[in-house]
């Protein structure tokens, strides 16, 4: 196989990723589209060590194909993390601050939501332990005493 090796190295996407990075890039003031992928990669592949059943099923379909396969790429893990948990354990493996994975983690959620829709977003968070409403920009509703 002849390669150009001047040639740029990038990664052709869909459409509707391409379109998802960019939703991430505006929402968290990401100076580049690689920057965002990255973010958007680390997020989803957290997400998919949180997410099981249909929710996981449901949400892999409606997200973009290359999002879908970071998603369920990822083998959930037996003990799901609390959203503080998760934005901690998210800023271990990237090497990240809390503040700013924080941050990327709602970009990502924001993107997510939006391809999830109201109420598949509803019922993730339902499945998901405390702390994810916040990170899907959502009030974190609790039943009263």
């Amino acid at each position: 196989m002849i390669s150009d090796r001047h040639a740029p190295s990038q990664q052709s996407y869909g459409t509707a990723y391409q379109q998802m990075l960019e939703k991430v890039r505006y929402e968290g003031a990401y100076p580049t589209r690689e920057r965002a992928d990255e973010v958007v990669r680390l997020v989803l592949a957290g997400l998919g060590r949180q997410l099981t059943g249909d929710e996981r099923v449901d949400l892999a379909a409606r997200l973009p194909l290359e999002a879908a396969r970071v998603l369920t790429a990822q083998i959930p893990d037996p003990q799901p993390l609390t959203g503080w948990a998760f934005v901690k354990d998210l800023a271990a493996r990237s090497g990240a601050s809390l503040a700013t994975t924080r941050w990327d983690t709602g970009s990502v959620f924001s993107a997510v939501a939006a391809h999830a829709g109201p109420e598949l977003t509803t019922r993730i968070l339902h499945q998901l332990p405390s702390g994810y409403a916040l990170l899907f920009g959502q009030a974190e509703l609790t039943p009263a005493a």
